[in-house]
């Protein structure tokens, strides 16, 4: 899914006191980095469950729990993003996190009993584009100007309104054409999302290092949870454009 979580609006609303701040107090760039590593940790132990549930023949209940997770990490996304941003935010990112490895968990055993190794091959091109994206950004090969931000702000508005209009579709047993197929033009979209999310992690590094020393410490939690919400959004489209390109051997 798009990440729509990191807007300058989120910051602006909460009408930081800079001056109020002591260092102690503050959002930094090393707690959002620590807080971030528990989400993922957090992430990681709720998937490997549901992984194991496929993989010892519960897959129904693999299921069931994928779909909790799915719908659940929506609902708690959707709260963390248009809620109130206060210190519970440390209660609803780990929530946040549990439920989508639930998710990620199952639907990645199910990908990986078509194709061994592929999810594996996803992970590592995962955290080889978030290193690389953040050489970019340190080194501003990349420069997230407003212009930038609008362009990436746009492009991703765009996949998620394809996304949406595919789930409504779907209830009718109707599939956009080329786009979620393995065709060359169905990998060539899913390469198109992929670097669309990986824009995405320049804009989350641009707010949070904006934004450190400003906030209050709670909001390293939501920091942090924007870069999940990149990073599962990522992982996934790398996954669906290995497996498309798998299934064309």
């Amino acid at each position: 899914m798009p990440n729509p979580t990191l807007r300058e609006e989120t910051f602006n609303e909460l009408n930081f006191n800079q001056d109020s701040l002591s260092l102690d107090k503050a959002m930094t760039e090393t707690g959002t980095l620590l807080k971030t590593l528990a989400l993922g940790a957090l992430l990681t132990l709720s998937a490997s469950y549901t992984w194991y549930l496929v993989g010892a023949g519960f897959a129904d209940k693999a299921l069931l729990l994928g779909n909790v997770g799915a719908i659940g990490g929506l609902i708690v996304a959707l709260f963390i993003c248009w809620g109130p941003k206060n210190r519970y935010l440390s209660l609803t990112a780990p929530i946040y996190a549990l439920f989508e490895g639930l998710m990620l968990g199952g639907y990645s055993a199910a990908i990986n009993a078509y194709y061994p190794g592929l999810v594996s091959q996803a992970v590592i091109g995962t955290f080889m584009t978030i290193f690389a994206m953040y050489i970019v950004y340190s080194t501003k090969l990349i420069k997230v100007t407003d212009t930038f931000f609008k362009t990436v702000l746009i492009a991703t508005s765009a996949v998620f309104g394809i996304y949406i209009l595919q789930f409504i579709l779907s209830f009718f047993h109707i599939t956009i054409p080329h786009l979620f197929s393995n065709s060359p033009i169905g990998i060539g979209f899913s390469i198109v999302v992929c670097g669309i999310a990986a824009f995405n992690l320049l804009v989350d590094f641009e707010f949070i290092n904006r934004f450190k020393g400003e906030a209050p410490k709670y909001m390293e939690w939501y920091g942090a949870f924007s870069l999940m919400v990149t990073i599962v959004w990522l992982y996934l489209e790398i996954l669906r454009l290995l497996a498309k390109i798998s299934s064309r051997r």
